[in-house]
Formats: structure tokens, C-alpha cells, sequence
């Protein structure tokens, strides 16, 4: 199973504190792989189940455990561990601030619709509270304030006044942040912080012990079939099911044009020791180039989580810059002794900013899906989880409509969807038609990679840091866009719709389902010497 590796020019352990704690880290030599034990065996053998979950993070796990609930049976499929993609490199905020959301939702949808998203962010914090007490997890679960701030308080003032118009205890304030200027904010009062994988880890425990429920790791859904009953296969065996469940970021089967409606976003998140007292409470700065602020109390003391620099996925090059001017900025504001933890993470947005949580597709009746959590997956991920369990159950959940895959939005969406669009036809043809014109490998030094033409063939081409050469297609397997080379994280990344693959081309995450071909992949002639081939 391929790991995310990292430049080792780059500061800071390559791993979320979540995952640090509880799962074994990366090997420092990126050539190796991450130990393939799993808590949660694999599936080997064909299931039959009401509800088959694909995706073991918060919104899959979610699901089932509220399934559980209701008397369905469910089978947990991922790929990797669990809690160990998007949910275990989060910042873990549990809040109903999801930057200037609220503003949006009344002007574009209607009062009614922002009451109704404000409260299932809400009832998810209750939940996760709840269940914490229940399971008697210790997660770092802590309830805090959380501060929307900018230098634009009209807008401020604005988000303030619809945050309280629906239903949400918001304050418009003045005095913070304590470590940077800034004209107003809007205070949300009781949110929240956690572990999530500590979380999680509970809850695929307490399932795992439950007749009814399989957790299966390590197991790569490789075709879903919508039909009555629909069908999960997988390399080794097959689940039927009364109901597919697909919480996987993209969704695995595209039946509502998701390719077209939402794009994938990276965005990253240091990890620093502080010589001095953290800020309590959490922050996050809006506009384009944000900014995420919250502590962490784990065993060895107080963490600082600063998060921003979000782009593109394949867009956003050179990546390690985008830690190093993160790491600026946090030294400017705060007494920084070590950075102890750099990751990134990946989510994907919606053109209207609201999630896409319901059934899959109009020719998908018995499939449901849930994704577009545009970076708020904590509260949006649990509240998915209430929702569509309630859903398969014969209920009518709140906000339904808001929330349908199937909604029509032109009025919110469709600039956004067509500016999208067009960005990624241009993606995919200027990709093509440079690599086309490229006729030779420039000499590439550890740590980078390019894209060259031999024969016709886009050729993936990347050194690692110790200096060996490894090519592969530069072709995604998805839909056919050429990846591009990130530099931080040493993998070549999908601009048109995320999909990621590791330096030897295995699929990392995203909606490809394989691996990027090796075939034919070695250039005709090599770069520097016939022994690196």
C-alpha cells in the first residue's frame, strides 16, 4: 500500500499529531512502505448487508454507527486505514463557522435553508458529544469559542447578523485575534475540538464488536454497480447490499455530473510547539488566502495548529513553498520553538458551498453519496452520517433538499460551475499540448519531476530524494488529464479532478480506481545515465 512521503527539505514530522498517535509513521526512506497491519481484517469473502459503506472516515463511519442505530446491517469497506485519509489530516474542528457561509446561504437560498444548515452543524456537535460520553473516548473532545475575523467588517457585521438570524449564538466583536490585527469578528459560542481518529477508532471498535457491522481495511472497491440490489466489488470478494453508501471525497460513481460541480482543494497545516502559552479558542481568517488557528493538548504538551494555503489540487505549484510561507507567517506572530508536525490535506468544494449528501444520481435510486464538504468536514461529515442512515430507514431527514445531490442552483452555481469548467478544459488541453511539444528530459534533480513525450506518450518522470529515477504514465486513469508534479509531497496529482498517485504511479486518493500505467512508461532514451533506468 503506497504512503504520502514528503521532501525532507521540509520541516516537521510528515503525519497529523492524529495520526502520529495512533498509527505507526512513515518510514524515513520513501522507497519503503508504511507496515500493512491492519486493526480490521480485509474483506475475503462475499457479504450480503442492508448498507454497504464506502469510505472509513467521518462521514462513512458516521453512517454506519448511525445505521447500527436503526437496525441495519452494515458493511465498512477502505481502502487504507481507517480515519486515515482527509479525516485524519484535518485540524478537527468541530464548529458551525464555516467561514462567511451564512451570509451566502440567506442571500442565495433563504433564511429558511441557513436555519436549517446552521442547526444540523450543531445537532453534529451535540452528537459527537454525546457519543463521546457514551463510548468514553478520550479524544481531547473540548468545547471552545470560534472566531471568524477579516479586515472587512461590513462583511463581518453582515455574516453576524445572518449567523444570529439563523438560529446560531454569534456575536459581532472587535478585540480579536490576540496575535494579529484585525477590524472585526464574529464569535461563535460553544464549538468544539477533538481527536478524530481517536474517535473513530471507537466507533469502528464498538461496530467491529457488533454482529451486525464489518470493518474491513485494506480493501480497494474497485466497480459499483447501481442496480436492485446494488453491488460492491472489490480485488477479492463482493458486497450486496440494499443500500450503497459512498463517502469518499469524489464520489466512485459519477451518475450527476459531480466531475462538473465541485473541484478538489489542497490545503496545509503545521503542527509548532509554542515557547510561551497558545491562544485559546479558534480562528480562522476569510478570503482567498486563509488562515486556521487552534490548539491541541496531546502527551507531551500544547500544539498550535496553523492551517492555509489552500489551491487547486495540481494547481499549486511549487508546493513546498506553501509550507514554507505558512511557517512565515506563524513565526511572525507567535514564539515558534519546533515545528513538530507539516501535512497536507484534500478536500473538495462545491460551486454553490453547500455538501452534496442524498441519492447518488437520477439513474442510482439505491445509491447515496456524500462529499462537497468544502473543508468543514467534522460537523458536516457526522450530520451526512444522521441523514442518510435516517434516509435508508424510510425518514425524511432535516434539510433534505438543501442538502440533495439532485438540487438545481443556478442562481448560486452556475457562474461557478462554468468558470470551474473552463479552467479545467484549459488545464487539460495546455497540459496536452506542452507535453506534446516537449521533446527531450531535462535534467532533473532529487526531488523533482516533469513531464515528457516519447513517442507520443506523456511520460511521468520524478526523482526521489536519494536521487533514483522512477516514471510511470502521465496519464490519470480517471479521465484521462495529465498529472502534475508536486514537489512537497513527491506525487503526481490530477488537476482536473484530484486523483493522486505515488512517485512508482499507485493511486494514494481521488476518484481513479487504478493505478497509473507502467507500461511503456520508460522514455527512449535516459537523462543522465543508463543505470537510473
Amino acid at each position: 500500500m503506497p504512503d504520502f512521503s514528503r521532501g525532507s527539505d521540509l520541516p516537521g514530522e510528515p503525519t497529523s499529531p492524529w495520526l502520529a498517535k495512533t498509527l505507526e509513521s512513515a518510514p524515513s526512506d520513501p522507497t519503503e512502505r508504511r507496515s500493512e497491519r491492519f486493526d480490521h481484517d480485509p474483506l475475503s469473502t462475499d457479504r450480503s448487508v442492508d448498507v454497504a459503506v464506502i469510505g472509513g472516515g467521518i462521514a462513512g463511519l458516521s453512517t454506519a454507527i448511525e445505521g447500527r442505530k436503526r437496525g441495519q446491517s452494515v458493511a465498512v469497506l477502505e481502502r487504507d486505514h481507517v480515519a486515515a485519509g482527509t479525516t485524519g489530516k484535518s485540524t478537527a474542528k468541530l464548529t458551525s463557522q464555516h467561514g462567511l457561509i451564512y451570509d451566502h446561504l440567506r442571500r442565495e437560498f433563504g433564511r429558511r435553508q441557513a436555519h436549517q444548515y446552521a442547526q444540523v452543524q450543531e445537532d453534529a456537535i451535540d452528537t459527537v458529544e454525546r457519543r463521546v460520553d457514551e463510548l468514553d473516548v478520550d479524544c481531547g473532545f473540548e468545547r471552545h469559542p470560534s472566531y471568524l475575523y477579516s479586515n472587512e467588517p461590513d462583511e463581518i457585521r453582515r455574516e453576524a447578523d445572518a449567523a444570529q438570524a439563523a438560529g446560531l449564538e454569534a456575536t459581532y466583536v472587535t478585540s480579536v485575534p490576540p496575535f494579529e490585527r484585525a477590524q472585526a469578528a464574529v464569535r461563535f459560542e460553544e464549538q468544539a475540538w477533538f481527536d478524530p481518529r481517536s474517535y473513530l477508532l471507537a466507533i469502528a471498535a464498538e461496530l467491529a464488536a457488533d454482529d451486525g457491522a464489518g470493518i474491513y481495511e485494506g480493501t480497494r472497491v474497485t466497480d459499483v454497480e447501481p442496480g436492485s440490489p446494488p453491488r460492491v466489488h472489490t480485488r477479492e470478494a463482493t458486497v450486496t447490499a440494499r443500500k450503497v453508501v459512498l463517502a469518499t471525497g469524489f464520489p466512485l460513481l459519477d451518475r450527476a455530473g459531480y466531475f462538473a460541480r465541485m473541484h478538489p482543494k489542497r490545503s496545509y497545516v503545521l503542527g509548532i510547539r509554542l515557547d510561551g502559552d497558545p491562544p485559546e479558542g479558534m480562528y480562522y481568517r476569510s478570503g482567498d488566502n486563509y488562515r486556521s488557528v487552534r490548539t491541541h493538548r496531546d502527551d507531551d504538551g500544547e500544539l498550535l495548529l496553523v492551517g492555509g494555503e489552500d489551491h487547486k489540487t495540481g494547481q499549486g505549484s511549487p508546493t513546498g513553498e506553501r509550507y514554507r510561507r505558512l511557517e512565515r507567517w506563524a513565526r511572525n506572530r507567535f514564539p515558534v520553538d519546533e515545528i513538530a508536525y507539516s501535512w497536507s490535506t484534500q478536500d473538495y468544494v462545491t460551486a454553490d458551498k453547500v455538501p452534496f449528501v442524498g441519492r447518488a444520481g437520477p439513474r442510482a435510486e439505491n445509491v447515496l453519496v456524500a462529499t462537497g464538504f468544502r473543508g468543514w468536514g467534522m460537523t458536516n461529515g457526522v450530520a451526512a452520517g444522521r441523514a442518510l442512515a435516517e434516509r435508508i430507514a424510510g425518514g425524511k431527514p432535516q434539510a433534505r433538499e438543501l442538502f440533495s445531490p439532485l438540487r438545481f442552483t443556478p442562481k448560486t452555481s452556475l457562474a461557478d460551475t462554468l468558470t470551474e469548467n473552463a479552467d479545467a478544459v484549459s488545464q487539460f488541453a495546455t497540459d496536452w499540448a506542452r507535453t506534446l511539444l516537449a521533446s527531450d528530459l531535462e535534467s532533473l534533480d532529487p526531488g523533482e519531476g516533469t513531464v515528457v513525450r516519447r513517442g507520443g506518450k506523456p511520460i511521468a518522470c520524478a526523482r526521489d530524494d536519494d536521487g533514483e529515477l522512477h516514471t510511470t504514465s502521465a496519464v490519470c486513469t480517471h479521465m484521462y488529464c495529465l498529472v502534475e508534479w508536486n514537489d512537497a509531497e513527491r506525487s503526481w496529482d490530477c488537476p482536473c479532478h484530484g486523483s493522486r498517485f505515488s512517485l512508482e504511479g499507485e493511486r494514494l486518493e481521488g476518484p481513479a480506481t487504478e493505478d497509473l500505467s507502467t507500461q511503456g512508461s520508460t522514455p527512449e532514451r535516459p537523462p543522465r545515465r543508463d543505470s537510473d533506468w
